[in-house]
């Protein structure tokens, strides 16, 4: 299966707009725009998130296929990996349904989400795997690795280089994430005694700082306006090539 790219941006995520950044892309032509800036500053990956006519969070297969050939015609060194996040409007059988059917290699997945429907979370790992999808499986907290071991199949969850993205400060005051926040992750990874190819994000205005310590403990990062909108000395970034920018520099 196709490893996690070392620098992934995540540029809109499901919930922000351009009310929060005038830069943050919303359509097909913006993300396309955004993924070429992005690759020119250092990032090797895209974690795409579509909206539809009115801008809100789109799951559609269809959609996914489309935009994942006209990234493929834009940005051909670069990574995609599609969401399945719920956000509130979808269920589990539909983010089943697209990440099977969306056409992409990469896609992550929210164990707390996949819990919902626990019974049929194992076939559907089953069936990623039995398609070569890498599953990048999203921790909220230390916690999650329990889901982890009860929801994946064994010998998937212990395979070596099973994905995981740990979210820094998702349920923080004022989504506020704090570099220590890293630590339980890392404590529950070793004990595990099994490779994995792990990855961070964090929420706010220490994106940087939480980015540069999972880089510094061996992880690869997801950076951009999902996220974060600012760098780390509290200004805003011009767009998320910015963010890009600033993590490259902080990693260097």
């Amino acid at each position: 299966m196709r490893a996690l790219p070392r620098l992934m941006v995540a540029p809109n995520g499901a919930r922000r707009s351009k009310a929060d950044h005038p830069a943050l892309p919303m359509t097909l032509p913006e993300i396309v725009a955004t993924a070429r800036t992005c690759l020119e500053a250092g990032a090797d990956g895209l974690h795409l998130h579509l909206r539809d006519a009115q801008g809100r969070h789109l799951l559609d297969a269809g959609a996914y296929r489309e935009a994942l050939a006209e990234l493929a015609r834009a940005v051909p060194g670069m990574a995609v990996q599609v969401t399945t996040e719920a956000a509130g409007i979808y269920a589990p059988p539909r983010q089943r349904q697209v990440a099977l059917d969306a056409g992409a290699d990469l896609v992550s997945v929210a164990l707390r989400e996949m819990a919902e429907e626990a019974d049929e979370a194992p076939g559907f790992y089953a069936a990623c795997a039995e398609r070569d999808i890498a599953v990048q499986h999203i921790l909220y907290d230390a916690a999650d690795f329990d889901l982890l071991a009860r929801l994946v199949p064994e010998g998937l969850r212990d395979a070596a280089g099973v994905q995981m993205i740990f979210v820094l400060g998702r349920y923080s005051a004022g989504q506020e994430s704090d570099a220590r926040d890293l630590a339980p992750f890392l404590e529950r990874l070793a004990a595990r005694n099994t490779p994995a190819d792990w990855a961070a994000c964090a929420f706010g205005r220490a994106e940087t700082a939480c980015l540069a310590a999972a880089h510094a403990a061996g992880g690869k990062l997801r950076v951009g306006f999902e996220n974060s909108l600012w760098h780390e000395d509290g200004r805003l970034a011009r767009d998320n090539a910015d963010r890009v920018r600033a993590v490259m520099a902080a990693c260097a």
